[in-house]
């Protein structure tokens, strides 16, 4: 008996120190994460659906929008699980958080060229989209926005460019592409 209490001590004692020993040690060189999507695939496959339910939101009230038969299948964000306005401010969170996605190295663009990372109007573009997903969180959020509020202006100043009623000379897509030859 007594033996045994000492193989389990030994054994917490040995598996303890392991588990700090693992945490304390540096992460490994930093090696760079994989981009399997070029900028095109990244755009539509995420970008692209996260805007169209923020822009959805200027033209009807999410809230009367109901949810599909079966609203975990849904593939209408507004009409899922989790539709509605939270589904706007998690399309817009996303957007924010998305655009860390184009800051990775390596990535390509439609062409095979990479991805201007480090190109002081592409870190402008993307810190815009990031700002322009946290004003539209912050605008589209029912704790902020008044009850069945449909005001256009939040749309924040970035995003108010690419907007489907909007017209601006050099459209961000026309700005990218460039970038990317």
């Amino acid at each position: 008996m007594r033996t045994a209490a000492v193989a389990i001590l030994i054994g917490i004692a040995a598996s303890t120190a392991l588990v700090q020993r693992t945490h304390a040690q540096p992460p490994a060189a930093s090696t760079p994460l994989p981009t399997p999507a070029n900028l095109t695939e990244l755009m539509r496959g995420t970008f692209y659906p996260s805007s169209n339910i923020v822009f959805a939101a200027q033209d009807l009230d999410p809230e009367t929008v109901p949810h599909a038969k079966d609203p975990s299948m849904a593939t209408d964000l507004l009409t899922s699980t989790f539709g509605k306005w939270e589904a706007v401010e998690n399309s817009a969170l996303a957007m924010a958080e998305l655009a860390n996605l184009l800051t990775l190295p390596g990535r390509k663009c439609a062409n095979g060229v990479d991805v201007p990372v480090t190109n002081p109007d592409w870190v402008k573009f993307v810190q815009e989209l990031r700002d322009a997903g946290m004003s539209a969180y912050a605008g589209r959020s029912p704790r902020i926005r008044k009850k069945s509020s449909m005001r256009p202006e939040f749309c924040p100043t970035p995003a108010s460019t690419v907007t489907r009623n909007s017209v601006r000379e050099d459209p961000p897509i026309t700005a990218n592409r460039r970038l990317c030859e």
